[in-house]
């Protein structure tokens, strides 16, 4: 059964910085895409980004793109969310998640992202 455990969330201040974690376990982690996901009170939750299984391919949401940056640790089984230049409408719960789908060519769609870990909360004040 496949575990995603994140880390990393707090309080920080508009224009600061924070690095989330997400450790996986129960299946080989490099086979798979894995994805950060978003939910800020009273709205649906967002994809944030996403990294492809090999580790080349990323995408973002528009509103994070050059701020935000997506990485994986094969090695470890982790895959990480740095987070700079930090705005108040960043404020969310961030959830990590991954797909059952194995080694794909692309980043997959949101929605075949089916696995998810409890979320970690950030805060951002302005």
């Amino acid at each position: 059964q496949v575990q995603l455990v994140e880390s990393g969330g707090g309080l920080v201040q508009a224009g600061g910085s924070l690095r989330l974690s997400c450790v996986s376990s129960g299946r080989t982690f490099y086979n798979y895409a894995m994805g950060w996901f978003r939910q800020a009170p009273g709205t649906e939750r967002e994809f944030v980004a996403a990294i492809g299984w090999d580790g080349v391919r990323t995408a973002y949401v528009d509103s994070v793109k050059g701020r935000f940056t997506i990485s994986r640790d094969n090695a470890k089984n982790t895959v990480y969310l740095q987070m700079n230049s930090q705005k108040s409408e960043d404020t969310a719960i961030y959830y990590c998640t991954t797909t059952s789908m194995w080694r794909t060519t692309v980043i997959p769609a949101p929605g075949l992202f089916d696995l998810w870990g409890q979320g970690t909360q950030v805060t951002v004040s302005s």
